[in-house]
């Protein structure tokens, strides 16, 4: 009896199919590493939009039991921070209104690398923030700028960490937390996400001479 003789051939993969197969593959997980890296920043930017927020409430909701003023503008003696401006101890503005905010992980943005407090007590510092303060900030003066973002560049800066924005001064934003664009909580409670224009020109139209940052 004769073997059977088979037609089918077995056909082996050639090093041109290998090496395309195996780019098309890295091209798709380069595109889904990307996505997700895409929507894992989109997530940290919202959080810190809502960080912002809060801070904006937890500052009317102190002025209203305290003569309708912020921390930054009333004495030390009457509860406020004022004499603290000078300082550099950002952190003070926020200990002040712990009972409002309630709790110091809100005031570590998810896109830095700092840590926040474990609670307002005397380990708390500047190092637990990743927020400015616009020290002259008033309600009475919605444009004006009240928190945002660290990672602020530009102006005149002090070694006590106050750093002053006059006229049409240079200002910016790092790469650090956002990609060249930031987040900004103003006085009326409403939270903007500026690029470096968007910045220059919020500054100008704050009604403020000059603007004064305590950045942490």
């Amino acid at each position: 009896m004769k073997p059977r003789c088979s037609t089918r051939q077995n056909h082996a993969l050639t090093k041109v199919e290998v090496i395309v197969i195996i780019g098309v593959v890295a091209v798709l997980f380069g595109l889904l590493l990307f996505g997700a890296n895409a929507a894992r920043k989109k997530a940290q930017r919202i959080t810190c939009v809502n960080h912002l927020m809060q801070f904006g409430l937890a500052f009317r909701l102190w002025s209203g039991d305290n003569t309708n003023l912020y921390p930054m503008s009333l004495s030390t003696n009457l509860g406020g921070t004022k004499e603290y401006i000078i300082t550099g101890q950002t952190f003070r503005h926020f200990q002040v209104m712990s009972n409002e905010l309630s709790t110091p992980l809100i005031l570590v943005c998810p896109s830095d690398t700092r840590r926040p407090a474990a609670d307002f007590g005397s380990n708390f510092g500047n190092t637990n923030l990743s927020y400015f303060v616009g020290v002259d900030a008033e309600e009475s003066n919605p444009q004006a700028v009240l928190t945002g973002d660290r990672n602020i560049t530009g102006g005149t800066r002090s070694p006590n960490g106050l750093v002053e924005f006059t006229g049409g001064q240079p200002v910016g934003w790092s790469s650090e937390l956002h990609d060249g664009v930031g987040n900004v909580g103003m006085a009326d409670g409403s939270v903007q996400q500026f690029s470096i224009a968007g910045l220059q020109q919020a500054f100008q139209q704050s009604s403020l001479a000059t603007n004064r940052l305590a950045i942490p």
